[in-house]
C-alpha cells in the first residue's frame, strides 16, 4: 500500500487522493483527503472600508446597541475584541469548529459578537430553529449581503429568492421534483456511478502491484455532474443516448467521467475553494461590516471588481448561464413539437410555459434555476460521498458490515432475474439507509444557514437558558434585525435528538431508537435532520440527494474497500461555504 503523493502546498489542484489495490475478489481502496492550495476569499477587499465610513458604521453600530432589546444577557464568548469580535474564531476555523466548542460550554442558543460589538445569534435548538424555518420562514428572510453572494453564485433563482419571489418560483419549480420524478432517475445515478467503478477497476487492474493511487473527489465530483446534466436531460434512458442527448442540447458533452471535461465542468472545478477559502482578519471584517453596505452597492462591485476571487465566480456564472439559455432555447422547442419529456428541465420549462403570466419566471429567474441545480446538485453530492468513504475508512467494521447488506442484497436481486437494484431494495437495505442518514447527519456540508429577523419576535425554546445575571427563561425576546447563524451541524450534534455519543459516527442510532426522528419539535424534511433544512426554504431537491448517494455508495462500496493512509489525521473539513475535504500542509500549526 502506498501515501499521499502531495500535500496542500506541492498541488495546484484540490484533491481527494485514494490508493487502491485489487485481489481476485474484492478491491481496496486506501482513503486519503483531497490536497489544495488553500485560497483567500476577499471577494470584495478592503479598500471599500475607509475610515470615514468605518467611523459611521462606530457611530451607527453603537446607535442600535443601546436603542433596542438586548441580547447582551444571553450566554456566550467573551469578544476577543471590540473591532473584530468573535468573528475570527466563528469563521478562521474549520467547518463548524466553533460551533462545537461553544455549544458544548454554553448550549444550544449562543450570543456572540460580530464587529463593532454587534450581538449576533447561533441557534441549534430545535424549537428555535423549528420556529424560524417552519412556522414562521417569511419572517426570517435571508441576510441581503448573503442574497448578494447567492445572485454572484447562481443569479436570481430559487437560493436567492425571498418572499412572494420565493413562492413564485418554488410553484413553478416543484412538478419536476416530486417523489415519483426522483424515483426515476435511479438508474441513471447507478449507470454513472457504474462508469466510474469500471474506469476504477481498469486503472487497478493495469497495476503491476494490481494497487493505485485516484483521486477520488475529483472523480465523485465528474461522476455526479455527469449524473445531474444526464439527468436533466432525459430520465429513464440509457447512458449512452443521455450523453448524445445532453451534447445536442448545450453543444457540449459532458462526458466528465471519460475526461471529456467540458467548458463548464472545468469552469466549475474547484470553484468554491479557489473563491472561498479560508478567510484573512481583512476579509472577516469585511464580512461583519457589508451589511451596512446597500445591497445595489455590492451588487455593482460584484459586477466590476477586478478581484480574482470575484472574476472567478463570475467566469463560472457567464459560462453556466450560456449552457441555460441553450438548454432553454431546446427545451421549448421540443415540446412545442410534442417531443417533451419527464426530465426536470423540461417540467420545469413546460410548468413555466402554462403558468399564467403574473406568476412566471423571468428569462433571467429561469437561466438561474437551472444554474442552481447543475452546480448545487453536484457539489453538495460529490462532497457528501467523499466524507462518507473516509468514514468508512477509519471504521472498517461498519464498512464491512455495509458491504455485507449490499452484497446480500445483490444476490437477491441476481436470484429473481433482474440486474439492477430497486428503489423497493433500497428501502429494504435497513443498514445501508442508516449509514447514509449517519453521513448526512455527521457530514453536512452545508453547516450554517443565515437569516435575520425581519421585526421583533420571541423564539420558543426546548430547554430553558439560564441567562449570565442567573435569571431561567423560557423564551427569548429577539429584537428586529437580528442575525442569526442558524447552525446546522451543531442542530446534527445536539445530543438531546441524537444521543450522548452524538460527536462519534455511528449508524446504529437509527437502528436502536437512540436518533429522534420523530420528534414532536421535528424540523428536517428528511428523518428530523437539518441538512436539508426544512420548511418553506427546504431543498427542493432532496429527494435526488438521497437516492443518488445511495445509488453511488452502493455501487462502490460493493466493489471496493477503503482504508485510511497515514496522513488521514490531517484532513480538514475545510471551511468554503460548504464543508470540503482538504488535507493541511506539513507544516501546519494545528498539526
Amino acid at each position: 500500500m502506498g501515501s499521499f503523493l502531495s500535500d496542500a502546498r506541492a498541488s495546484p489542484e484540490n484533491m481527494l487522493i485514494v490508493e487502491v489495490s485489487s485481489n481476485s475478489y474484492e478491491r481496496l481502496i486506501k482513503l486519503a483527503p483531497r490536497a489544495l492550495e488553500i485560497p483567500f476569499l476577499a471577494t470584495m477587499g478592503p479598500v471599500f472600508v475607509t475610515a470615514g465610513f468605518a467611523a459611521l458604521v462606530i457611530v451607527y453600530g453603537v446607535y442600535r446597541r443601546y436603542t433596542r432589546i438586548s441580547l447582551t444577557d444571553v450566554p456566550g464568548p467573551d469578544s476577543a475584541s471590540f473591532i473584530m469580535g468573535n468573528m475570527k474564531e466563528l469563521y478562521q476555523g474549520q467547518a463548524a469548529e466553533a460551533d462545537f466548542k461553544w455549544q458544548a460550554q454554553y448550549g444550544n442558543v449562543i450570543r456572540f459578537k460580530s464587529a463593532f460589538g454587534e450581538d449576533q445569534l447561533m441557534i441549534s435548538d430545535p424549537a428555535a430553529l423549528q420556529y424560524i424555518f417552519v412556522k414562521s420562514g417569511y419572517r426570517f428572510p435571508k441576510q441581503c449581503d448573503r442574497r448578494v453572494l447567492s445572485q454572484m453564485i447562481n443569479g436570481k433563482g430559487i437560493i436567492w429568492a425571498d418572499g412572494d419571489d420565493h413562492k413564485r418560483q418554488r410553484r413553478v419549480m416543484l412538478p419536476g421534483f416530486g417523489a415519483p420524478e426522483s424515483k426515476a432517475f435511479l438508474s441513471l445515478f447507478k449507470g454513472c456511478a457504474e462508469s466510474m467503478s469500471n474506469k476504477w477497476t481498469d486503472i487497478i487492474s493495469n497495476s503491476k502491484e494490481q494497487s493505485a493511487v485516484l483521486n477520488v473527489s475529483a472523480w465523485l465530483s465528474r461522476a455526479t455532474l455527469d449524473a445531474i446534466g444526464q439527468g436533466t436531460c432525459y430520465a429513464g434512458s440509457t447512458i449512452t443516448f443521455l450523453s448524445s442527448c445532453f451534447s445536442a442540447a448545450f453543444d457540449i458533452r459532458f462526458s466528465s467521467i471519460d475526461n471529456n471535461e467540458s467548458a463548464l465542468g472545468h469552469s466549475y472545478r474547484n470553484m468554491m475553494t479557489d473563491a472561498f477559502g479560508s478567510q484573512s482578519d481583512s476579509q472577516i471584517f469585511f464580512q461583519g461590516v457589508s451589511k451596512y453596505i446597500p445591497p445595489r452597492v455590492l451588487e455593482y462591485f460584484a459586477n466590476t471588481s477586478k478581484n480574482p476571487r470575484v472574476v472567478r465566480i463570475r467566469e463560472t456564472g457567464s459560462v453556466a448561464t450560456s449552457v441555460a439559455k441553450q438548454m432553454v432555447k431546446d427545451k421549448a422547442e421540443m415540446l412545442l413539437q410534442g417531443k417533451g419529456s419527464r426530465d426536470v428541465f423540461s417540467l420545469l420549462v413546460k410548468a413555466n410555459m402554462d403558468t399564467d403570466a403574473k406568476a412566471k419566471l423571468t428569462e433571467e429567474e429561469l437561466f438561474a434555476q437551472m444554474r442552481t441545480i447543475l452546480f448545487a446538485g453536484h457539489e453538495t453530492t460529490s462532497n457528501t460521498v467523499s466524507f462518507a468513504l473516509l468514514e468508512l475508512a477509519k471504521h472498517p467494521e461498519i464498512q464491512s458490515r455495509l458491504r455485507a447488506e449490499i452484497w446480500e442484497t445483490e444476490a437477491a436481486v441476481h436470484a429473481r432475474g433482474d440486474v439492477d437494484f430497486t428503489i423497493a431494495d433500497f428501502e429494504a437495505m435497513t443498514y445501508t439507509t442508516a449509514v447514509m442518514k449517519e453521513v448526512l447527519r455527521y457530514c453536512c456540508i452545508v453547516y450554517h444557514v443565515h437569516r435575520y429577523a425581519s421585526q421583533d419576535d420571541v423564539l420558543p425554546l426546548s430547554q430553558p437558558i439560564t441567562t449570565r445575571s442567573g435569571d431561567v427563561i423560557y423564551e427569548l425576546p429577539v429584537p428586529k434585525g437580528t442575525r442569526i447563524v442558524a447552525s446546522i451541524a451543531a442542530y446534527n450534534r445536539n445530543k438531546e435528538l441524537w444521543g450522548e455519543d452524538a460527536h462519534v459516527f455511528n449508524p446504529d442510532r437509527w437502528l436502536d431508537g437512540t436518533a429522534k426522528e420523530k420528534k414532536a419539535t421535528s424540523i428536517g424534511v428528511y428523518s428530523n435532520l437539518m441538512t436539508f433544512i426544512g420548511g418553506v426554504r427546504a431543498c427542493i431537491g432532496w429527494r435526488f440527494a438521497v437516492i443518488e448517494i445511495q445509488a453511488f455508495l452502493t455501487e462502490i462500496v460493493g466493489k471496493f474497500e477503503f482504508a485510511p493512509t497515514d496522513k488521514t489525521e490531517r484532513i480538514r473539513r475545510e471551511a468554503c461555504l460548504v464543508m470540503t475535504p482538504t488535507v493541511a500542509p506539513r507544516n501546519d500549526k494545528e498539526y
